[in-house]
């Protein structure tokens, strides 16, 4: 009687448990399903190819709308019982807004979307049509916004970094979730974004008030340096007041040490050499237009769309900017090392790609390319048969090559992230072209200005290592590999405009100008 009794209570305490794990499911159903804002009721899945059939600008989205449905078994997730949620309507907003992202566009059926959310009493029970309006124009601003020019489009223009990959259905999960994402999201966006988003409100402010005038260009004078007088000093320092380079502007027409401070702040953000003389190409930047800075903002804008966030979770990271001419090194993401770059010039233009470095080669010998070889080494070996042993060169083999020491035009060392485009990172003999402005004067490949910091700054984890070590091995007697213990990814990129941890926005040279090519894919003419 007795195990019959507790048998009882079992069976009866099992089914209070499962009532119970019933109910929490149930109730964490309805949380899910509330979460999403979702309503609780499935449409016909035929409609959306009815619906793609009325609207045919927006089938390039019919793919991805059918997939979200997919998932979400064709529910409504665009209604709630009030009717449209709060996304929706700030996703219209977003639309309605897309110039301040930096995007001009038509969006397409502009009409019919102002119908619907000028109404919103006459939207609140779920509409078939604007819940596939709102999903298909959530796409559109995705693609827009988020994603950029196709892939292919991007490498027409000779851009070969990953590009970010990123299921904007699966996204869209969170912005239901959390709708305040869509107004500053970095994992959707790179950071550099959203600082340039913020420079461009700033620049189309000063468009606003008129801009900047032009500064007029003496052909009689060389420079202007401190202590000058001259009505163009007077400019300057206007057109530099408008950009914040100066906090007042005085009106003054001598070039006094108020005046130098914000020229040299001008320099720094423009990529010039920090020294107080004023060249006419120098006065010639500053006359850039307004309109052309906010077409360059929202070109680095898109190129941002392209790069997946990911490379800033890297431990350790390098970084080129060819139109910048600067190298930077980041561990945990904070830079540790800057330095000044050569890259290819404009006819053997610096590859735009990404690959992960893996040795540090000292005192390497440099093997011409058989590109160089032909039409260089050889013509210069046919006018001048002591050619090879002025330059230090040799025959290996078949080609040509140049032993290691001080002259070899690697310099002492170089860095290898092996790729198809034979590019690299090395030392230079050739010291005084990194005091020069315009750094672009290699075969492709990219000249440091501190290579034995950067090996140092690579080997940092390396016990065996250490600067002096470092030194040896450059000035050593033989060509010595080392092999990185872990790798490290090297970014090559392209930005003519960028802006700093401090927030000041820099503008760069666009030097294998590339900016005229981009902006004609992404602005209507």
């Amino acid at each position: 009687m007795r195990k019959l009794s507790t048998s009882i209570l079992l069976i009866i305490f099992a089914l209070l448990f499962t009532l119970v794990s019933c109910k929490k499911k149930d109730v964490n159903d309805t949380k899910k399903e509330t979460s999403l804002n979702t309503v609780a009721v499935a449409f016909d899945s035929t409609k959306i190819k009815t619906f793609f059939e009325k609207y045919p600008k927006l089938q390039p989205y019919q793919t991805e709308v059918e997939k979200l449905y997919r998932k979400h078994q064709f529910h409504y997730i665009w209604f709630d019982k009030d009717g449209l949620n709060e996304f929706a309507g700030l996703l219209y907003n977003k639309v309605n807004n897309l110039t301040q992202e930096g995007i001009e566009t038509a969006i397409p059926y502009k009409e019919k979307l102002d119908d619907i959310y000028d109404n919103p009493e006459d939207n609140q029970k779920a509409s078939i049509n604007t819940e596939l309006l709102s999903s298909a124009l959530y796409f559109f601003y995705a693609d827009k916004v988020y994603d950029g020019i196709d892939t292919q489009k991007s490498k027409d223009l000779e851009w070969f970094l990953p590009r970010k990959k990123q299921s904007y259905g699966d996204y869209l999960d969170s912005l239901l979730i959390n709708p305040s994402l869509i107004h500053k999201d970095e994992k959707g966006v790179l950071k550099q974004y959203y600082l340039l988003k913020a420079v461009l409100q700033e620049y189309r402010k000063i468009e606003t008030k008129g801009g900047w005038k032009t500064t007029e260009l003496d052909p009689s004078v060389k420079s202007y340096k401190p202590g000058d007088s001259a009505t163009a000093i007077a400019q300057i320092r206007t057109r530099l007041f408008v950009t914040d380079d100066l906090a007042r502007d005085s009106k003054s027409a001598v070039y006094d040490a108020e005046l130098a401070a914000g020229v040299l702040k001008f320099k720094k953000r423009s990529g010039n050499l920090l020294n107080k003389t004023i060249l006419p190409e120098h006065i010639r930047y500053m006359n850039v237009s307004v309109a052309d800075r906010i077409k360059t903002v929202m070109v680095n804008m898109e190129r941002c769309r392209w790069i997946s966030n990911d490379i800033t979770k890297s431990k350790e990271l390098i970084v080129v900017n060819i139109p910048a001419y600067e190298l930077t090194f980041l561990r945990d993401g904070k830079p540790e090392l800057r330095s000044k770059v050569v890259v290819g010039k404009a006819m053997h233009k610096t590859v735009i790609f990404s690959a992960p470095m893996q040795y540090i080669v000292f005192r390497p010998y440099w093997n011409v390319p058989a590109s160089i070889l032909k039409k260089e080494i050889l013509p210069a070996i046919e006018n001048n048969p002591n050619y090879l042993a002025e330059h230090d060169m040799e025959w290996k083999d078949n080609y040509v090559r140049q032993r290691p020491g001080p002259e070899n035009s690697l310099g002492l060392v170089k860095f290898l992230f092996p790729n198809s485009n034979a590019i690299y990172l090395h030392d230079t003999p050739a010291k005084s072209l990194f005091g020069k402005e315009d750094r672009a004067f290699s075969h492709g490949c990219i000249r440091v200005a501190k290579p034995k910091e950067l090996a140092a700054m690579i080997m940092k984890e390396d016990k065996k290592w250490n600067p002096a070590k470092i030194e040896t091995a450059m000035n050593g007697e033989e060509e010595y590999w080392y092999t990185l213990k872990n790798k490290i990814p090297v970014y090559i990129g392209y930005f003519t405009a960028w802006v700093d941890a401090e927030g000041v926005v820099h503008f760069y040279e666009d030097v294998y100008k590339r900016d005229e090519a981009l902006a004609n894919l992404l602005f209507d003419k």
